[in-house]
């Protein structure tokens, strides 16, 4: 793992990472303004489509990959319903992440109507070739229970013009909402612009955290400009940044924040740069899955509040 960077290279970096604030102080404010009350969820718009959905959601990779046994299933179930309960609804999955998708489909039957509909569904095809593509979407659809799928994502940029054939016809006769490019490695932004300038995505998802901030220079401004939701993948690098913070105490600085762990003000920070819709942190856990939804209450840094926040959020991991 990268060491995360100290006092001295965040100062190398500042004025760089100025840059990539484009929007106006006002601008950047009203992003803010619906949580005025701690206790309300933030909600960021999809922007080709105005559509709010929460900022928080819930990634699938591991922690959903069970056996479907009822010893299993049972905390899944909890965390799935607190998720709600809590003001989540982005699901985010992949045929890559073994028998994740499937394991929602089972947990989904437990859940009324009316609580399916809060759940936003995005999963991903990630294969090769016409044939083979539209045969792992149409599974997907069978194994998460779903007659529409919210978002339908390529993954890793595998075969991007094959399916992005396929995902259009879907998107037309209403099976899926909206399409979306995905990679977890920074080495990709190049291309993902590439791809983006041409046809149009509506979502990115790409890897963002307090250790890797290379969004910050290039994709983010870039989906900004263009029109993109941003879902944010990794953003506790796999549980690295919690070995950081082993042993040491969070500063009463982020209180003033709503903050109330590392792991909060990891979130917060992702989420309080203009460009991302929506962070998806992946969890079996229920405290976890607690301590992450606070993340989406209260009070974010703005504009150059970001720049003290991360200079203090960096002292406190030295």
């Amino acid at each position: 793992m990268k060491p995360i960077y100290s006092r001295k290279n965040f100062l190398k970096l500042l004025s760089a990472s100025a840059a990539t604030l484009s929007l106006s102080q006002a601008g950047v404010s009203s992003l803010f303004s619906q949580t005025a009350g701690a206790s309300k969820m933030l909600k960021r718009k999809i922007p080709k489509t105005g559509e709010e959905i929460p900022a928080i959601g819930l990634g699938t990779w591991q922690t959903l990959d069970v056996d479907p046994d009822p010893s299993s299933l049972a905390p899944l179930k909890e965390v799935l319903s607190e998720f709600l309960h809590t003001g989540g609804g982005v699901i985010d999955s992949s045929p890559m992440y073994g028998r994740s998708e499937e394991i929602f489909g089972i947990l989904s039957k437990d859940f009324s109507d009316m609580e399916k509909k809060k759940f936003f569904l995005a999963t991903k095809v990630w294969i090769r070739g016409e044939a083979a593509g539209k045969s792992q979407i149409e599974a997907s659809f069978k194994k998460m229970k779903a007659e529409k799928i919210d978002l339908f994502q390529i993954h890793n940029l595998l075969d991007t013009q094959t399916h992005l054939k396929t995902l259009r016809g879907l998107k037309e006769k209403g099976k899926i909402r909206y399409i979306g490019l995905t990679h977890f490695t920074t080495s990709a932004f190049a291309e993902m612009e590439r791809i983006s300038e041409k046809e149009k995505p509506d979502f990115l998802q790409i890897p963002y955290s307090i250790q890797t901030r290379e969004a910050e220079n290039r994709i983010l401004p870039f989906a900004q400009e263009h029109g993109i939701a941003v879902l944010i993948n990794r953003p506790f690098e796999e549980g690295g940044l919690f070995r950081n913070t082993k042993g040491k105490t969070l500063p009463e600085y982020f209180k003033e924040w709503d903050c109330n762990s590392f792991a909060q003000v990891f979130l917060k920070y992702i989420l309080s740069h203009p460009a991302v819709t929506c962070a998806i942190p992946a969890t079996s856990k229920l405290s976890h899955l607690k301590d992450n939804m606070g993340a989406g209450l209260g009070r974010f840094p703005e504009g150059k509040e970001r720049k003290v926040f991360l200079s203090n959020l960096l002292d406190a991991m030295d």
